[in-house]
């Protein structure tokens, strides 16, 4: 059985990193928590528009991110900051959804607290000792069948579906088979190939939630007053050699491996069942939303294969980047992490390529730092909305 080496937290989940973490309820609170997390060793601020003025599907959506966010294995200790009081969605709402995890929790409210500089320090004092505290956990060996895994593409070419997106789908089928569990997004690339995913979901329920899923994502593109396929494939697919949404999708897929689709769910929404498997989840195309859903939902780690070349990589959730595509590889090698372009040459297997990648995966979650974390190029937190604001 494979193991990896992560900090069990007290409700039994595994991190594979140890971040504490200033988390924003509401845009008004962001530049404090960036202040904070500047000035603190180990800390990472999770900021974001929203928070305000949102119809209530959407204030529930931006709570379940957050809250989500917070409560995933990779954060010890959470921060929660609050300009004044949205209903619905405060300090203390969130606060209390993350609390069954156990872990280290604190609340500042910019108002209550005096204002934007006491409640600066009140937040910076709760984060160095937090900071503090956290340094003490000690990584412990636990099996794979911890590992949530969370995959994504982006910026793809015509090397994604035939290099890049099957070595994920191997790595995925690897870590199924320790007993792990793998998440699927964007479900507007799935279009054209739901068969693909219908036939593989362990019950006619799960099959007819993709197909509801895709239809309903193509429905409200078609409300804007525009198709869906006006702006997917995307301009840099379609530089790389991409014609359709169909052909996109069918690369895209292939990141899911052939493993049973074990459940779907609902964006950010964490898995219902510890069996392992494949769970597909609704959202858009959206790099940095569709990341954020799958980190939300408790993933550890994610890949982000790319064609061209994406630097999107999550706060929270080591994103490790692969591409087929040597060019891509030879002028973003400051932030791709695998290249398998030589799958294409025929110098390795498709196997032997997932092997690579499940490796770097491993190494990961032991601990080494992906090379978008080395460079802090943590860029890429979004909520989806479905409304305006108000």
């Amino acid at each position: 059985m494979t193991e990896f080496m992560g900090y069990i937290r007290p409700d039994g989940a595994v991190g594979v990193r140890n971040h504490v973490l200033l988390l924003s309820g509401t845009v008004y609170a962001n530049r404090l928590c960036d202040h904070v997390a500047n000035m603190i060793y180990n800390a990472v601020s999770i900021t974001h528009p929203n928070g305000r003025c949102q119809v209530a599907p959407d204030l529930r959506i931006t709570r379940r991110f957050l809250s989500g966010t917070g409560a995933n294995p990779n954060v010890a200790a959470v921060i929660v900051v609050d300009h004044f009081r949205e209903e619905g969605c405060t300090a203390d709402d969130i606060a209390q959804d993350i609390s069954p995890t156990g872990k280290l929790i604190a609340t500042v409210n910019i108002r209550s607290d005096g204002g934007f500089i006491s409640a600066l320090e009140k937040a910076m004092r709760y984060a160095a000792d937090f900071s503090r505290q956290v340094s003490d956990y000690r990584r412990e060996t636990v099996p794979l069948s911890k590992l949530l895994f969370a995959t994504e593409c982006g910026t793809s070419d015509t090397t994604s579906g035939l290099a890049s997106n099957p070595a994920t789908g191997v790595c995925s089928d690897m870590i199924i088979a320790e007993g792990g569990r793998t998440i699927l997004a964007e479900c507007t690339e799935w279009m054209g190939c739901e068969n693909w995913l219908t036939e593989r979901a362990v019950n006619e329920d799960v099959a007819e939630r993709i197909l509801a899923g895709v239809q309903h994502m193509e429905q409200r593109a078609l409300a804007s007053g525009e198709d869906i396929r006006g702006s997917q494939p995307t301009g840099d697919n379609i530089i790389g050699g991409l014609t359709t949404i169909e052909e996109k999708s069918m690369g895209a897929c292939k990141k899911a491996g052939n493993s049973p689709i074990i459940d779907y769910l609902e964006i950010a929404q964490p898995p219902t069942s510890e069996k392992p498997g494949l769970y597909v989840m609704y959202g858009p195309g959206h790099g940095a939303e569709s990341i954020s859903s799958m980190a939300a939902a408790g993933a550890q780690i994610q890949v982000f294969c790319t064609g061209g070349g994406h630097t999107s990589s999550h706060p929270i959730m080591p994103t490790i980047k692969i591409t087929g595509n040597a060019e891509s590889y030879r002028l973003m090698k400051d932030t791709v992490d695998v290249d398998v372009s030589d799958v294409l040459r025929g110098d390795i297997t498709m196997q032997e390529a997932g092997k690579r990648l499940f490796d770097e995966v491993i190494a990961v979650a032991n601990g080494r730092l992906t090379k978008s974390e080395v460079l802090k190029d943590d860029n890429s937190f979004a909520i989806h909305r479905i409304g305006p604001s108000i």
